[in-house]
């Protein structure tokens, strides 16, 4: 095998070390092939001119299978070549079959730190300490510095989002690419800018709880307070107040009730357990 730095062969005995242990500083794609294998030996310059490419950015390991036969088996290697990444001590990504270098690179690329991971990074540690006005300057450079890649971009227009500029999160939101639109943080996104567009124009919560106190059968007070709920995170009293405008007016705002009580839903995801003890509610009095 080609001496570098970047590359090495790995037995059972040097796993730990230079895969498992190495993972903790950069990612490790590691190779199981065999000589007889056709595939194998076209791939395995490709992947040794990567690591020379991005000069120590992850580190590639070789794993003979027919010599490594405990290695294989562990790793339960079923056809050849396999290539399994590790981070952190896990297996964080794999492919088979030889690909084009394209592919490989793409796949490497979602694993190797960049610079704008710094910088989101340092934008989450003011995050904690409440000083949103730099966590956004920096995120703007994250974005600035990476401005094909969609996640500086989530990040930014979260904590416009959460910062109250609202026109700024959705201007941000559009740059994102096709590809990230299906991606369900995004999706939380969006339901959570719609329900703070809807309350701009709502009353205030004090307002609205004097509005319902005089007329409890209010439903477009009931309504927007959920919605302002939403927005504060009262999550439990939102789903509430908005399953008590489906109960009482579906035709409102062409069934708002319910439409808004499946956004947040959304928002929220399916595993929360509000969404699960509401969703039964809600099919219960729909049915």
């Amino acid at each position: 095998m080609t001496d570098s730095t970047f590359l090495a062969d790995v037995s059972q005995q040097t796993f730990a070390t230079e895969v498992i242990e190495r993972s903790e500083k950069c990612p490790v794609m590691v190779d199981f092939w065999a000589a007889w294998c056709g595939p194998c030996r076209t791939l395995m310059p490709l992947l040794a001119k990567l690591a020379g490419d991005y000069q120590g950015k992850f580190f590639l390991a070789k794993v003979d299978t027919e010599s490594e036969k405990q290695l294989a088996q562990q790793f339960a290697i079923r056809s050849l070549p396999t290539v399994k990444i590790f981070r952190h001590g896990e297996v964080v990504d794999e492919f088979m079959g030889a690909q084009p270098e394209a592919a490989i690179r793409d796949i490497l690329d979602r694993h190797i730190p960049r610079e704008s991971d710094a910088i989101i990074e340092r934008a989450q540690a003011h995050l904690k300490t409440g000083d949103s006005t730099q966590a956004i300057e920096l995120l703007r450079q994250a974005v600035a510095s990476d401005p094909d890649r969609d996640s500086p971009k989530i990040a930014l227009a979260k904590t416009l989002l959460e910062s109250g500029a609202v026109d700024a999160a959705q201007e941000t939101l559009g740059t994102l690419s096709t590809a990230a639109q299906t991606d369900t943080t995004v999706i939380a996104l969006k339901a959570q800018l719609d329900f703070a567009q809807m309350a701009e124009d709502t009353p205030s919560v004090d307002s609205l709880r004097e509005t319902l106190s005089a007329h409890p059968n209010d439903t477009q007070a009931r309504y927007q307070l959920g919605i302002q709920q939403i927005v504060a995170g009262d999550y439990q009293a939102a789903m509430d107040n908005l399953l008590e405008v489906v109960r009482h007016d579906r035709g409102f705002d062409n069934d708002a009730g319910r439409r808004s009580l499946l956004s947040l839903f959304a928002l929220l995801g399916n595993q929360h357990p509000l969404v699960i003890q509401y969703r039964g509610k809600l099919a219960v009095l729909l049915n």
